[in-house]
């Protein structure tokens, strides 16, 4: 039988110091600029920002990858998604040319949403 590992317990499990986000377009813009933020040569350590998430940036792409790849998410949800995430801005309704792309963000972050929050991800 395995000995098992020394760890230090906490008083708080990281489940119930992490905040959830508002929203789910809240949460895609977060994971976003903390991908620029590692292309321009950022690095992260769990626990030291102002506030403590219940996921990783990385465990919010890879979410809509894999919904992308199951056929939830189509690659035209999937561009508007990662084109206006970088910019940190989402496409605005009333402008003509856009107006296509805010519905494919609506319908994105919609089901976005919904798995999110079932992971405890969005409020």
């Amino acid at each position: 039988m395995k000995k098992p590992k020394f760890a230090h317990k906490s008083d708080r499990t990281a489940a119930d110091a992490a905040e959830p986000f508002d929203t789910a377009e809240e949460a895609w813009f977060w994971a976003m600029s903390c991908l620029v933020a590692r292309e321009d040569g950022a690095r992260f350590v769990a626990g030291l920002g102002l506030q403590e998430r219940p996921c990783s940036p990385d465990d919010l792409i890879v979410s809509a990858e894999r919904m992308g790849a199951s056929g939830r998410l189509k690659p035209p949800h999937l561009r508007v998604l990662a084109g206006y995430g970088r910019r940190l801005l989402a496409p605005d309704r009333r402008a003509r040319g856009e107006r296509k792309a805010a519905r494919l963000w609506d319908e994105a972050l919609d089901l976005l949403t919904t798995v999110w929050r079932r992971k405890g991800i969005v409020a």
